[in-house]
């Protein structure tokens, strides 16, 4: 084994290791936080900026109708975007179909992928509340859960890596980046939660969730899921550190629609050492996904308000009709048994409250021809579907 080392301290440094019978140079990144340390005073400005979008957006959870609804979709868009940026052509509509026993028009595997994020993100944020630290035992915790089912659960669900992963190319030697060797894992993830919870390290939070981010990635510490879990953890530490009471930011919509410039700044950081470029970027990701989501979000309430208004014109048929409504802000997919089912329902008078929505133009029919006759809870889909489509 040997290795170059770089003089200036941000850059880390290269071992050369033979792996698969070539020399390939895996590079070793040095602890958190950077030195010479970071300047971050031409950013003060967008840092307030993002973190008043913020704090708007974690207002706007006092004001939602049924904050658990709202957050049951929010959690599902976040799962199929983050997994859209691994290249999952799953859409919405298909993870909610597989959700509800019908068949999605995807491979079963993809949807999968989503259903498992879903699972993931709920996992954590429960151990979370529940007192557990964010932490290396909890990250794997999450990672088996992540690929607990599907195509990842052949790589090694909710432990470290035991062997050379790769970036880019068919194998580490023409592979655009090469992660750390699998035998310095455990000790850079160990630096790593240090800095989770260095009570001495004098760093704004959404700058402290930016630094964790990239040095996850760059470790690579898992052999599958490290992009999924990366971007989690950035949720996962605003939750855990008390900037937001629900887990209403996600940043996969911004780095799927900015791709090329979220791994080329990925990539700055390794090569030369660019933090500066890299916090502007997450910062602006920040303020622009925390102003979409508030609007996202009283856009919502808004529909429900106005469905709801319209449905209460029916006269007597609204009581029911209002009950599948409710049902719908959960599920905007449904079918007449499940929903019959769920609401303690007869069949007839859940057809009938359906074909009311329908008429008021609420509900409408997929064109896809599915297993069973299902509706769409149409406006609701469509707001939630902006951004969604598979890159």
């Amino acid at each position: 084994m040997a290795g170059t080392k770089s003089s200036n301290a941000r850059l880390g440094h290269y071992l050369v290791t033979a792996v698969g019978g070539e020399q390939v140079r895996s590079f070793v990144p040095p602890p958190l936080p950077p030195n010479p340390p970071l300047r971050i005073e031409d950013l003060y400005g967008l840092l307030e900026e993002a973190n008043r979008a913020l704090g708007r957006l974690d207002g706007v959870t006092s004001i939602l109708p049924d904050t658990p609804l709202f957050l049951y979709m929010y959690v599902r868009k976040e799962a199929l975007l983050s997994s859209q940026i691994e290249g999952t052509q799953s859409s919405l509509s298909d993870l909610l179909l597989f959700e509800s026993d019908e068949v999605p028009g995807v491979p079963i595997d993809d949807v999968q992928e989503v259903s498992n994020y879903v699972a993931a993100m709920t996992t954590g944020l429960e151990r979370i509340r529940g007192g557990f630290p964010l932490s290396l035992r909890l990250i794997k915790e999450i990672h088996d859960v992540l690929l607990a089912k599907g195509r990842g659960s052949t790589k090694q669900p909710g432990a470290f890596r035991r062997s050379q992963n790769w970036i880019g190319g068919a194998r580490p030697g023409n592979a655009l980046y090469v992660p750390p060797p699998p035998h310095l894992v455990l000790e850079l993830m160990s630096d790593l939660e240090k800095f989770m919870h260095a009570p001495a390290v004098p760093l704004p939070l959404l700058i402290k969730a930016a630094l964790i981010h990239v040095q996850f990635e760059t470790i690579h510490p898992f052999l599958d899921g490290n992009g999924r879990l990366g971007r989690l953890l950035i949720t996962f530490l605003l939750c855990a550190e008390g900037a937001l009471k629900e887990p209403i930011l996600y940043l996969s919509l911004f780095f799927k629609r900015n791709r090329g410039q979220y791994y080329a700044l990925l990539q700055r950081v390794r090569q030369n050492g660019d933090w500066e470029a890299w916090l502007e970027f997450f910062l602006s990701g920040v303020k622009e996904t925390s102003e979409q989501a508030a609007q996202t979000a009283r856009q919502i309430i808004a529909l429900f308000e106005a469905d709801r208004r319209k449905i209460e014109q029916l006269g007597r048929p609204a009581a029911s009709a209002l009950r599948v409504h409710q049902y719908l802000q959960a599920r905007p997919i449904l079918s007449v048994p499940t929903a019959a089912k769920a609401l303690k329902l007869s069949a007839p008078t859940v057809r009938k409250s359906i074909g009311h929505l329908v008429d008021l133009e609420i509900l409408r029919e997929p064109k896809a021809r599915l297993r069973g006759r299902v509706f769409v809870y149409g406006g609701y889909i469509d707001m939630l579907n902006q951004g969604t489509e598979p890159i």
